[in-house]
């Protein structure tokens, strides 16, 4: 018997499930948040390391990632941002940044994506920009090439 692992795409949504878990219980400590969240998630346990790994650096990193969405958002704050998306555009600046394993282009569309499931279709084009302008600044190719 084969086991699959679970989906880019699950993954994605698991974490930005976990950021908005977060997001809306800031007064209470990481790690119960993340015990109450393994406690109701769907996912094999094989791919839960994988998924707490990018959770955790993703938190360790979530200064600098709010201040790289402060400012792309022209005339609007982070705390007016929908929820969601901000923490759409967590996931996705911290793989553009940091994860240079996965194409940028990938990241966007997933997250556009995500964000329409999730969010709005205007939210999905907002989503775009913002990403598309970070990898632009990031100097990064929009796919990866081989050399």
């Amino acid at each position: 018997m084969v086991l699959l692992m679970t989906s880019r795409r699950k993954i994605r949504e698991l974490i930005i499930q976990f950021l908005y878990q977060w997001e809306m219980n800031k007064e209470s400590p990481f790690e119960q948040i993340l015990s109450l969240f393994w406690d109701v998630a769907e996912i094999k346990e094989e791919d839960k390391k994988v998924v707490e790994e990018w959770i955790r650096d993703i938190v360790k990193r979530k200064k600098t990632i709010e201040e790289k969405i402060n400012s792309y958002i022209k005339n609007w704050s982070l705390d007016r941002l929908a929820i969601v998306d901000k923490c759409i555009l967590m996931l996705g600046i911290y793989e553009i940044l940091y994860r240079k394993d996965i194409p940028p282009a990938v990241t966007i569309n997933e997250s556009v994506e995500i964000a329409k499931k999730y969010s709005t279709e205007a939210s999905g084009k907002f989503v775009n920009g913002v990403l598309d302008a970070i990898r632009k600044e990031s100097g990064r190719q929009a796919w990866i090439t081989s050399s």
